[in-house]
């Protein structure tokens, strides 16, 4: 039986496959653009209209972006039999959801998503381990 976890916020995943014993760990980042919006401009007469930035933009570029990372994460554990999903943020529920919503086949193997701290390699494994166990 194949059991996954999955540690990831927007940068980076971490997924942890254990068959029987033995345990491997893969590591699959976002590519993710990370935008520094910077204000509009003034008008030149004293009291005229001030330019807004459009956030729709850059928040519209993100999702997209984000869904191609979500799509990457779930080729790579099509074949599993169970996962969990832990991380920080809110990037394991935008996850569950994607998953929910466009691969519906997929979504009953999720056994539980869970907020955990940011966590080295060793610590990453033996959380999927103990959770599994």
């Amino acid at each position: 039986m194949k059991k996954i976890g999955i540690w990831l916020d927007k940068k980076t995943a971490y997924i942890v496959t254990i068959i029987g014993e033995e345990a491997t760990m893969e590591t699959l980042d976002s590519e993710l653009e990370f935008f520094n919006v910077r204000g509009g401009s003034r008008s030149k007469t004293r009291w005229g209209p001030q330019q807004v930035v459009q956030d729709s933009r850059y928040l519209e570029r993100e999702k997209h972006q984000l869904k191609k990372y979500f799509t990457e994460i779930v080729e790579k554990i099509r074949d599993a039999h169970a996962v969990v999903i832990f991380g920080p943020g809110q990037t394991g529920q935008q996850l569950e959801k994607e998953i929910a919503e466009h691969h519906h086949e997929f979504a009953p193997r999720i056994v539980k998503v869970e907020k955990a701290n940011s966590m080295s390699d060793n610590q990453i494994v033996a959380w999927v381990r103990e959770f599994f166990s």
